[in-house]
């Protein structure tokens, strides 16, 4: 847990709304992030990792400062903790890893400005996902977009997508493969990253069909027995019938 900072500056923007927050967000919007929160707490559920969602950061002192406020922040090596927002530097590192849903409100910010404001908050990489049909960018090839921090040169430079748009992030140890509406995440192995109810309802598939596959053994081995036992029913009669008993031939 991340104790209070002494001398803790009260930010305007913490108890006030951003234009952004005014904006809203579509029930596409929110079922994505809630879902790719999900997965990535499950990701590292053996790790310390800050996973925030809409939460507001901070780089200066000024307590009017206009936060930068990702839909999603993956925040590496550090415990999550309620605070109210995230001074980077004093609560932590910044993000390693923000995300962006577009909006028809917010894309163009999204793909234009926020590159270079991430970069100067030390964020390493930053996608943004469009999961709008049709889709809200314009001139965009692929809904999924991504930068990665150039540190020595301080800015982003844009990720090369691989087939269908898919994109490798190295903070996340994922492939990240844009499926309509969904962003879904792979491992190496080409195998989805679930989220916790999905891997807990997996496990519990997996453990009925191994209780099936025991059942259907015990089952076999015990048809085979009963079938050796009648063959060597059988053989006993036919010794009987001539004349020789089978029980002095043991």
């Amino acid at each position: 847990m991340i104790e209070q900072t002494r001398g803790e500056i009260e930010y305007y923007y913490d108890s006030h709304p951003t234009e952004e927050d005014l904006m809203g967000e579509s029930w596409l919007h929110a079922e994505l992030v809630h879902y790719l929160v999900e997965v990535l707490k499950w990701l590292f559920r053996d790790q310390q990792c800050a996973i925030y969602e809409n939460f507001n950061f901070y780089q200066t002192r000024d307590e009017y400062e206009k936060p930068l406020a990702p839909d999603i922040a993956v925040i590496r090596g550090v415990a999550y903790g309620p605070v109210r927002s995230w001074r980077i530097g004093v609560h932590g590192p910044g993000p390693h890893v923000v995300f962006e849903v577009a909006s028809e409100e917010t894309w163009k910010r999204d793909l234009e400005e926020k590159p270079y404001r991430y970069a100067h908050m030390g964020v390493r990489e930053y996608f943004a996902y469009d999961p709008n049909l049709p889709p809200v960018w314009r001139n965009q090839p692929y809904q999924l977009c991504g930068w990665q921090l150039d540190e020595e040169a301080g800015l982003m430079r844009k990720m090369v997508s691989g087939p269908d748009g898919r994109l490798w992030s190295q903070q996340l140890d994922s492939l990240l493969v844009p499926r309509g509406s969904k962003l879904c995440l792979y491992d190496r192995s080409w195998r989805v990253r679930p989220t916790r109810a999905e891997a807990e309802a997996e496990a519990k598939k997996a453990a009925i069909r191994l209780a099936e596959a025991e059942a259907e053994a015990r089952k076999r081995a015990m048809r085979l027995a009963e079938a050796e036992a009648e063959k060597a029913r059988r053989m006993a009669e036919r010794l009987r019938s001539l004349g020789i008993d089978p029980d002095q031939l043991i």
